[in-house]
Parts: structure tokens; sequence; C-alpha cells
């Protein structure tokens, strides 16, 4: 592939190249990832550092009480691992009686949190460095302090303004009576001695000793349901990935609970339209592919849930190819329309990818969902627990109806690209609904159109949100938002400030010639590192 870096839109960066790289959403972590790659650790260690060093310097987005999921290649194959936690054994659809929806803050949000079990079995089965050594830039930041960042200064005030009266949140969060602002030092002496126990006991203590008793401890307090033997019942799954082809490219994505499979299913279906005809800010290009994410959208909120709950129409069912050409023929080229599910049978998150120089690369993600998550954070522990919860439905019969044991739709998803069955691109996109849509347009932009990866990142970012309504960035241009208009989608700008609702993206390409390159998210405060 010929390295061609058009800086066509805002952030005039160009794509990092090195044979060891890592890019993430703060540049401490990803100085993390690169001194575990100096140490003569491989790309898993660098995931696993700059994944615990995220949590504590990016509390606004994931922390110790996280949910994640990884893509790996391996050197030789793909492995995908689902570190989602299930529903507590007392969340029958009774305890919910009477409510329209899941709480979306506060314990009846929160399910068992995955991220440490992910860090653990990542690096049991593929790292080559001890746990002590990559939590050890973390377990600094929290005992020794950070600087805090203007991006999250601003997100962490806003957390603040929300969630202060959720249990526990402000002792943690809120230092001296308010949100620590840009320029400032955070310490968190209780996340440092977490960490710490996470380390000495490779994540024991966390699911089975003394952290788990205090995070049940805190929830018999508050009347919850989450218990020591829901925590200790939790194991990660090595659960392969799903997958979709578009021309030379195959796209991978981890199987439901999560999202993914709605990138899958547009780019299926983008295979069978007149796309390739089209150039990257076309806006025809740009209505296909909301189109496509529209029909895929009304089929995950349809029949996605917890694998095992997905009956009777299934993953295969919808990945289909000739069900997935059926659902192309309902786009029009010249009109937007409203899509119902289809009949497949018949009758505020973080990111992080890193690669090195023996061919290992990394596609890993974990998040508390919104924001700091529930809100509640277990007293002298600095774990902010995630508000998962929220993910289900309370639709009687709907295959993500709450459910004891059960683990709740999930949009956070670690994307990995194949070309000619060879690993060409580890890469994310952050934002809750946005992930799907973003792993199409990075997809698209970088094989269809050749951009090269920062350029990506750095493009202007469309997202449909429901019915005809498709918010873009300010970036995007008037004649493009006017044409996307004409074509009847309903268009909407959002501002720098609520800008999050696009995410942040990290991007790594291999390259033909071997080595690298990076892309990272200034929307954020993405870094891309390298040697």
């Amino acid at each position: 592939m010929h390295m061609r870096h058009d800086p066509l839109y805002a952030s005039r960066r160009s794509p990092v190249l090195a044979d060891n790289l890592v890019s993430t959403s703060h540049p401490l972590a990803a100085q993390a990832g690169l001194a575990m790659l100096a140490k003569g650790g491989n790309a898993v260690d660098a995931a696993v550092a700059a994944a615990a060093t995220l949590t504590v310097v990016e509390p606004t987005g994931n922390g110790l009480g996280s949910d994640g999921f990884c893509i790996l290649w391996d050197g030789q194959e793909l492995h995908g691992l689902d570190g989602s936690g299930a529903a507590p054994a007392d969340w029958t659809p009774d305890r919910f009686a009477g409510q329209k929806t899941i709480p979306f803050r506060g314990w009846e949000s929160v399910t068992v949190p995955g991220a440490i079990s992910t860090w653990v079995t990542l690096a049991d089965r593929f790292g080559t460095l001890d746990l002590s050594t990559l939590l050890a830039p973390a377990i600094g930041y929290a005992e020794n302090g950070f600087i805090v960042s203007p991006v999250i200064g601003a997100l962490w005030e806003r957390g603040a303004e929300l969630l202060s009266e959720q249990p526990g949140f402000a002792e943690t969060f809120m230092p001296g009576g308010r949100a620590p602002r840009a320029g400032e030092r955070f310490h968190c002496p209780d996340m440092a001695r977490s960490l710490s126990m996470i380390a000495e006991t490779a994540g024991k203590a966390f699911y089975e000793g003394p952290l788990a008793e205090k995070i049940a401890a805190h929830a018999r307090a508050h009347g919850a349901a989450l218990s020591e033997a829901d925590l200790a019942a939790h194991q990660p799954e090595w659960c392969g990935t799903i997958s979709t082809g578009f021309d030379e490219n195959t796209l991978h994505e981890i199987p439901p609970n999560g999202q993914g499979i709605a990138a899958l299913m547009a780019l299926g279906m983008l295979e069978h339209t007149a796309i390739r005809d089209m150039g990257a800010d076309d806006p025809v290009a740009l209505h296909l592919q909301i189109e496509a994410i529209k029909l895929a959208f009304a089929d995950l909120h349809t029949y996605v849930a917890d694998r095992k709950y997905m009956a009777p129409t299934t993953q295969e069912d919808l990945l289909n190819p000739a069900y997935l050409r059926s659902r192309a023929a309902h786009i029009s080229l010249d009109k937007a329309q409203e899509h119902g599910p289809g009949a497949p049978r018949d009758g505020g998150t973080v990111y992080l990818t890193a690669a090195d120089s023996s061919g290992m690369m990394v596609s890993f993600i974990q998040s508390n969902y919104s924001g700091f998550g529930s809100g509640v954070v277990v007293p002298g522990t600095g774990i902010s627990l995630q508000n998962r919860g929220a993910g289900f439905t309370l639709k009687p019969g709907h295959p993500n109806e709450v459910g004891p044991g059960k683990k709740p739709f999930h949009t956070i998803i670690p994307g990995f690209l194949m070309k000619n069955g060879q690993p060409k691109m580890s890469f994310g996109v952050m934002g809750g609904p946005m992930q799907a849509q973003g792993h199409v347009q990075m997809v698209l932009r970088t094989q269809l159109w050749d951009q090269d990866v920062q350029t990506a990142v750095d493009a202007p970012r469309w997202r449909f949100v429901d019915r005809q309504q498709v918010a873009c960035e300010e970036a995007l241009p008037q004649p493009v938002r006017d044409k996307l208009s004409d074509l009847g989608h309903h268009i909407s700008v959002e501002t720098p400030d609520s800008a999050f609702g696009f995410g942040g993206a990290q991007l790594i390409e291999r390259l033909d010639d071997g080595g690298y390159a990076a892309g990272s998210d200034p929307r954020k405060d993405g870094q891309a590192v390298g040697y």
C-alpha cells in the first residue's frame, strides 16, 4: 500500500509510523503501553498497561468497575475475548415491576464488572511481563497523582453535576467538594491500593477477596442485589469473532451481546450498492451508509441480546449473505426512508490499540458505559461501577429482557480488519451507538477510499440517531449537509462541546513493507506513540 497522507480535514496531524505502536485516548496511557514494549513486552502487555492507566487518568469514561472486550491477532490467528459481566442472580423481571426502563444510574444499573478479569486473562495467556509490572504506571498515577487535562476536566465537571449524590462518588471524585479542574493534580490512593491488590493476587482480590467483599457490602447497604456469589461466578469467555466481507477485506467483531454485528450487517449490505463508484465525501455515499446503518439498527434492537438467549433469530440468520442482499434492496439512491426490522428467518468509553514488531496486534475497549457509569463508587477502593444494566429492556419476551445471570446488550466493540487472510487494521471508535457506525466509516475510508489512518480519524463523522434524524459534526461541509437534507434526512449539527457523541477513534494499520501506521483522535486527548 502506498502511504498517501492528505491533510483534508481539521487536525493536520500525520499518522505515526513505527514497528511498535500504542494508540489510546490519553497520552499518559499511550506512554504506559510504550514503556512495556521498551521493557521487552509485547502488544498485549502494552494494551493491559494502557488499559489499567486509563482507569486512573480518564475516570470519566472507565474505571476499575468497567467491562472489557478484546480482539487480538497473536501472530498466527485471531482471538476474541468477551469480558462483560452478567446481571446479578436476583435480577428477575419482577424486581423491576412497574418501571418502564432499568434505572440509568445508581446501584440498580450495576452488573458484574468484567474489565479486571479481561486484563488478567489476556496477560496470563498472551503477555510476557508480570501483572505488577503492567499495573505499575497506573498505580503510580493513582498514588502520586496526575495533572487533569482540559478535555477530561470538562467531562469531570459535567459528571460531578449529575452524580454528586450517588453513593461514594463525591468522596472519591470531588476532592474539596468539586471536580478537579484542568491543570490541577488529582490523587486517588484508594485506587492505588486496589490496583496493587489486583496485581498481587492476579485479580482474585476483586472477584473473591477483600475487594469483592467491599463491593458486595456496599451493595447490601444500599439494597442492591450484587453479591459475593455474583462476583465469584464471573468468567471471561474466549468467544471468537463474527465477520463479513467487503471486497478483499473481512471485518471481524465480537459476537453478541454487543452491537458489532450491526457494523457487519451494514457493511454486508453496502457490498450490494453503488458506493464503490463514489468518493469518500460524496453525500450520496454518506446517504448509502446511513441507510444501511438504519436497516442494521432496526434488526439490532429487535433481535440482538446475550447470544445464549437469541432465539429463534440467531447471529447466523442476521449475517446470512442472502438476507443482507435482500435488506440492501430496500435502500433507495434518491431518498431517505424509515426502516423496520426485517425477517431474517424463513417464517464517555475508552478504546486503545497496540501492535508490535513480532506481528501481534491488539484491539481493546473498556467502558463504564455513560461517563462515570452508575456514579456508584465503593468507599475506600476507588472502584467506580459501570451502569451496563441499563442496556437491558423490560419488554416481556424480548431477547434482551432483563434476567438473572444474563448479559445486557452492550455498545462497546473492538474492531479488527483482515485483508486476504492477513491482519490489516486494529481499530475502534468510542461513543455509545456511534461505535458500529464509526466502524463502517473507518473501514470504508481506509480501504475503499485509500485514506491513511489519521485522515480517516480526522474526517467529519455522522451518526444516525432515530427515524430520519442524523447528527453530524460542524466540519461536514454545508453543501454535503444540504444534499443529505434534500434526500430526506433531518440533519442536526452538534457543536464541539457535544462532539463526544461522535466518539474518539484510534487505528493501527499494518503496512505492506512491515511496520504500522497509527492514527489518534484530537476530539479527545488521543495520542499514538511508537518506536
